[in-house]
C-alpha cells in the first residue's frame, strides 16, 4: 500500500502544490521560489529516504515568510495523510546530525498533539534572502500541521548554514525513523488504542 498524499493550499498570499511519498528513494523536486528552502527541503528529502515533489508561489516580493510558512503547513498536512490510521509504525524517532562544527538532535512522536520544542540559537541574519527566524515558523508550521511532537535541539554550533542543515538532516531522519513499520506492534503504538 502507498503512503502517499498530494496537497494542494491556495491562499491569496500563496499557491503550493506537494507531492509525498513516505516510503520512496530519496527522490526530490522542489521550485519554492526561495533557494535556501529548496536546499534544505532537498537534503531532507535524501535523508528521510521520502520522495517530495513541491511547487510554490508567494508574494516573495514582500518576504518569505507566507510562502516558508505555508510550505511548513502543507508539509505538515502531508505527512498527517500519507501515515494514514498509525497502525504499525514506530510512532517515535530520534536522530542526531553533526555538520562539521555543529550538532543538532531532533526527537518526533507522532501522537496527534502537535507541541514544538525548539532550542535552537540563531542570530537574526539572512542566508541569501531568507531571514533565517523564518526557519522556526517553518517547523511550527510543520508540527502544528502534521499533529506531531517535535523536539529540535542544538546542542553547539557556529555556522548559521551548518545548525540549520543539521536540523533539517535530523528531522528527516526521525521522521523516517517514527513512519517506519514495525512488525511486532498490533495496531498502533498507543495503550490508549489510538493516536
Amino acid at each position: 500500500m502507498s503512503r502517499s498524499a498530494t496537497i494542494e493550499r491556495i491562499t491569496k498570499e500563496t499557491r503550493i502544490r506537494l507531492n509525498l511519498e513516505i516510503d520512496g528513494k530519496g527522490e526530490a523536486k522542489i521550485c519554492t521560489s526561495v533557494p535556501f528552502l529548496d536546499h534544505m527541503l532537498d537534503l531532507f528529502t535524501r535523508h528521510g529516504l521520502f520522495n517530495l515533489e513541491v511547487e510554490a508561489q508567494g508574494d516573495i516580493d514582500i518576504d518569505f515568510h507566507h510562502t516558508v510558512e505555508d510550505i511548513g503547513i502543507v508539509l505538515g498536512e502531508a505527512f498527517r495523510q500519507a501515515v494514514g490510521d498509525k497502525k504499525g509504525i514506530r510512532r517515535y524517532g530520534q536522530a542526531s546530525v553533526p555538520m562539521d562544527e555543529t550538532l543538532a538532535s531532533v526527537t518526533v512522536d507522532l501522537s496527534g498533539r502537535p507541541y514544538l520544542i525548539y532550542h535552537v540559537s540563531l542570530p537574526k541574519v539572512k542566508i541569501g534572502e531568507l531571514d533565517v527566524e523564518l526557519v522556526k515558523e517553518f517547523f511550527q508550521a510543520f508540527t502544528n500541521n502534521c499533529g506531531a511532537n517535535v523536539h529540535v535541539n542544538v546542542m553547539y554550533g557556529d555556522n548559521v548554514h551548518h545548525i540549520i542543515e543539521a536540523c533539517f538532516k535530523a528531522t528527516a531522519r526521525a521522521l523516517d525513523q517514527a513512519t517506519g513499520y514495525d512488525q511486532r506492534i498490533e495496531g498502533v503504538m498507543s495503550t490508549k488504542g489510538m493516536l
